[in-house]
């Protein structure tokens, strides 16, 4: 594995990113404890893939680029901009929620306000709307990137090829992520795909592809700066897959080990990316294991905190259930 110190961060943004690394992993328990007693009605967790999500993120510059995530990114949404609370406000279907208001099921992230655009529950067709997004760049002659995401079994849908096509011949300022967890629910990537690796797919359209190792934060975040900053300077676009691994069932109505060994599930734990983080974190010199115990004291009440604030936001109003559904006649 890389060094911290080879991606070039300081030792402050380093430790950041721990904390964006473990807001995400304790979230996402919260949200499936949530929906184990019945508050919330679905989840669909990001568990292993939060080190390579944060290591992604920090690359851009949210502040003006456009990320159109799939159900697994909400840990790279909380380095994007959004809160804890405006997470819990979907899953609890709050008025509030950034994301639609309570109009859309758990895990559907958006935000007008931090260019996060809202995907539907139909896979992968956040990628063609990515290459309009990145397209309205190049048009406007705008110096935004356009990042996308989705899993390695959901990028064999048909959009996905027709997305790549055309960022490829327009090069659009757009990148395009595979996180290969080696599952599309219960189907093992022997039956997914016939290509060696999923970054190869990026060569067939004309950019480039790079696999990386998503347990491995340098060398992750060192590979999407370079193609970020390509495409920034009308490089093009760039495919990069991520390998990770999906500690979790798919979702709350799914149950992994009827399909996966005991074997398996125990060595993906033992594997996780958070323990390697940390174990590389105190290896050198960037916190201690008192220290990470504080940070994970914080973040707990950080997220008791948000739990108790979105359950007590108002729900939406009957009478308002076609607003943000159709446009005003004006």
């Amino acid at each position: 594995m890389k060094k911290l110190a080879e991606s070039g961060l300081s030792k402050e943004e380093v430790i950041e990113a721990y904390r964006h690394v473990l807001r995400g992993r304790r979230l996402d328990e919260r949200l499936w404890q949530l929906t184990r007693i019945g508050k919330a009605s679905f989840n669909i967790s990001g568990q292993g893939h939060e080190v390579a999500q944060v290591a992604m993120a920090l690359a851009f510059q949210p502040e003006k680029d456009y990320f159109l995530p799939y159900y697994r990114d909400m840990t790279a949404c909380l380095v994007w901009g959004m809160t804890p609370k405006d997470i819990l406000m979907g899953s609890f279907g709050k008025e509030d929620d950034p994301s639609s208001h309570g109009r859309q099921m758990p895990n559907h992230y958006g935000s007008k306000e931090h260019n996060i655009v809202s995907h539907s529950s139909t896979v992968s067709t956040q990628f063609p709307l990515a290459t309009g997004v990145a397209y309205g760049a190049l048009l406007g002659k705008k110096d935004y990137v356009t990042l996308t995401a989705t899993g390695e079994g959901s990028a064999n849908q048909g959009e996905v090829h027709e997305a790549m096509n055309f960022a490829g011949v327009k090069k659009l300022p757009l990148i395009f992520v595979v996180e290969n967890n080696g599952y599309a629910i219960s189907v093992g990537i022997d039956e997914q795909y016939a290509n060696e690796t999923m970054a190869q797919r990026g060569e067939a359209y004309g950019f480039t592809g790079i696999q990386v190792n998503g347990n491995d934060f340098a060398e992750t975040y060192l590979a999407f700066k370079k193609v970020v900053d390509d495409a920034r300077n009308g490089k093009g676009p760039a495919l990069i897959e991520m390998m990770v691994s999906r500690l979790t069932s798919h979702s709350a109505d799914d149950d992994h080990t009827i399909y996966r060994s005991k074997e398996e599930l125990e060595e993906m734990k033992e594997n996780d990316a958070l323990l390697f983080f940390e174990k590389q974190l105190i290896e050198e010199g960037y916190l201690t294991r008192e220290q990470m115990t504080e940070i994970d004291t914080e973040l707990k009440a950080e997220i008791n905190q948000a739990t108790d604030e979105a359950e007590a936001m108002p729900d939406p109003k009957p009478e308002s259930l076609l607003e943000h559904v159709y446009a005003d006649k004006e």
